[in-house]
């Protein structure tokens, strides 16, 4: 039952606070991985992100911004399919990198921003985040609930697995892939939000209903707003204890009218101002640790400029997550037209 009215009040004004006194660093990491699926071009989003003004926009904000720039990934030459699943000891072995790199980040005292490459690169960082910070809770934010396993995927790509290899609800489920025998499950159904969900297969639909899982699909955005939803969220998530946040977005959660070029665009999508609201939200909490943003693909672009406002369009998630507001400057007052003025200007 969410959060109303004084209570949720009270609540809110407890995390801004531990918000504002909060203080800390941003370690941003590239991760240029694209086995997780099969359309090239993935792995040139940090780039892309990076060319949009990421480290610009974050340096004037009032902490200190470390880009530790790209990991370097192999791609195995001997890498047979597992079942139907390609790349396993690929992919497997980039998300161990991963995962040591975030888990550092994370003792080092900052906050890591991990700019991928797909989605499969989250079972990475998240259990890299867990390391440090095992009663962390994840906000998945996505098109897809990417809780498919080997049994249940239409594709076999590990792009949309990676939330199965973190449950330990679905521990019985899951086979050893080759790759992943570092890899053990760490995350309850319980500590785990999904938002935005509109393109979810039936295997993981029985997933979603049998272990109970919190999610908002576009339906329920629409039905009761987007308000409403970080309420649940948060009360889900931070009513127990307050405890840190990983937050992992697929720039497809957004409608593809703002962000075409990512690899699985699906219609019906968050509009700027609810994906946005959504991050302005969790930065609210000043519980956020770990935040990925994934699936940017400058190769899928059909122009420049559909490049341009989709990796201009994370460079925008990103800041708001940490703290940029949209309320902005005010123009100095003498630039600030009459109401005469104004008037004579739409007479006009």
């Amino acid at each position: 039952m969410a959060l109303r009215g004084p209570l949720f009040r009270l609540l809110r004004a407890q995390l801004t606070n531990n918000c504002q006194s909060r203080a800390h660093s941003v370690a941003v990491l590239g991760a240029p991985f694209s086995k997780g699926q099969k359309r090239r071009g993935v792995e040139h989003g940090p780039k892309a992100i990076r060319d949009a003004g990421l480290i610009e926009r974050l340096s004037t904000l009032d902490y200190p911004v470390h880009d530790f720039g790209d990991l370097s990934f192999q791609h195995l030459e001997k890498d047979e399919p597992f079942m139907h699943v390609p790349f396993p000891r690929t992919v497997g072995r980039a998300n161990k990198l991963l995962s040591s790199a975030v888990s550092s980040a994370v003792a080092g005292g900052h906050t890591c921003v991990m700019l991928g490459g797909d989605h499969s690169l989250a079972i990475g960082s998240v259990a890299g985040h867990a390391q440090q910070r095992p009663d962390l809770c994840l906000i998945w934010v996505d098109a897809h609930a990417d809780v498919n396993t080997p049994t249940t995927s239409p594709s076999g790509n590990l792009h949309g697995q990676s939330v199965a290899f973190m449950l330990k609800d679905l521990q019985d489920k899951m086979p050893q892939l080759p790759g992943f025998s570092w890899m053990k499950p760490f995350l309850a159904a319980r500590d785990l939000v999904y938002i935005g969900l509109r393109d979810v297969d039936p295997g993981e639909h029985i997933i979603l209903k049998n272990l109970g899982i919190q999610y908002f699909t576009m339906k329920d955005i629409d039905r009761v707003g987007i308000q409403r939803v970080m309420e649940e969220t948060l009360d889900h998530l931070l009513t127990r204890k307050q405890r840190p946040i990983h937050l992992s977005f697929d720039i497809d959660a957004f409608d593809p009218s703002l962000a075409p070029a990512t690899g699985t665009p699906v219609n019906g999508g968050l509009t700027y101002r609810e994906g946005i609201y959504i991050t302005e939200e969790i930065h609210n909490t000043g519980m956020l640790s770990v935040m990925d943003l994934v699936e940017v693909n400058p190769v899928l672009a059909a122009s420049r400029e559909q490049v341009e406002s989709t990796a201009g369009l994370a460079v925008d998630v990103i800041a708001s997550c940490l703290g940029q507001t949209r309320e902005g400057a005010p123009l100095p007052f003498q630039e600030i037209p009459s109401a005469k003025e104004d008037t004579e200007q739409l007479r006009l």
